[in-house]
């Protein structure tokens, strides 16, 4: 009895230094967050830009942006006549798809500085200078709603008015004319996003127009897109299709000359 007792004793003592080890593995390992510690690059079959709001921005995003303000962007075209397609890539070009500082702290969606006149609500942003007045909005709607009246009630933009509503080529053009931006691209980043993307749909919609897609425009007025292969730089597709990298770079709001395979760029 007395050696039954303690082989029991020795067993025992093994079960429990057994259990006490297997729990050593189980413990979980301390991660930090890693939304601090890697740098979030874009999928591989995506298109990027950096925006007027230097905010780098990836082809879902923009679509996710048109899906939440395309409704709102032709209320603004049926209201004032600025047509719905120049209102979004605008909006999109300004605020980094809504992903921008001015849009995150103040709704501002257009970059729209405070200017003589305002008293409503406002924010300090660096921009041309430091610490300057931009205007804040309580709704997104509000801040599409004065980018309008900011168009429809200054004497230098009111040439734009008398152009085709579906026109967008010469309202991006017009702005830029009539000095909205600084940036000599700006016309054709607006063109290019507008045409990526279809917004021109949204023109016809409220025109009650037939959508008249990308394919189907005059040949002197399509644009060419070149989807990158493997072994492409913009040095060799500059000189492929007769184009500089700047014009390539421009068209494509690409801030350095990296590019991906399988990334479509417009070329002319």
């Amino acid at each position: 009895m007395k050696y039954k007792h303690l082989i029991l004793t020795l067993c025992a003592t093994l079960v429990v230094g057994c259990g006490t080890h297997k729990r050593t593995y189980t413990k979980k390992r301390s991660y930090p967050d890693r939304k601090t510690t890697v740098k979030e690059t874009p999928p591989r079959d995506q298109d990027t830009f950096e925006s007027t709001s230097k905010t780098t921005v990836y082809t879902d995003v923009v679509r996710g942006y048109i899906d939440q303000f395309d409704e709102i962007a032709m209320r603004q075209m049926q209201d004032f006549g600025v047509p719905a397609s120049i209102t979004l890539a605008q909006g999109i070009l300004e605020s980094g798809a809504g992903r921008g500082d001015l849009v995150q702290r103040a709704n501002n969606h257009f970059g729209i500085k405070c200017h003589k006149g305002w008293t409503g609500p406002s924010v300090s942003h660096d921009d041309d200078e430091k610490g300057e007045c931009f205007r804040k909005y309580d709704h997104p709607e509000g801040s599409y709603a004065d980018h309008s009246r900011f168009l429809t009630g200054r004497q230098r933009y009111a040439f734009l008015f008398d152009l085709d509503k579906d026109d967008y080529r010469s309202w991006a053009r017009g702005l830029k004319k009539a000095g909205y931006a600084t940036d000599p691209r700006y016309p054709d980043k607006l063109i290019s996003i507008i045409e990526k993307y279809g917004l021109y749909k949204y023109d016809a919609l409220v025109l009650g127009k037939r959508v008249v897609e990308r394919r189907d425009f005059p040949e002197s007025e399509r644009q060419e897109v070149h989807r990158v292969q493997k072994g492409d730089t913009l040095y060799s597709l500059s000189k492929k299709y007769g184009v500089t990298v700047e014009v390539i770079r421009s068209l494509n709001g690409l801030s350095d000359n990296n590019i991906q395979v399988g990334q479509e760029l417009y070329i002319k």
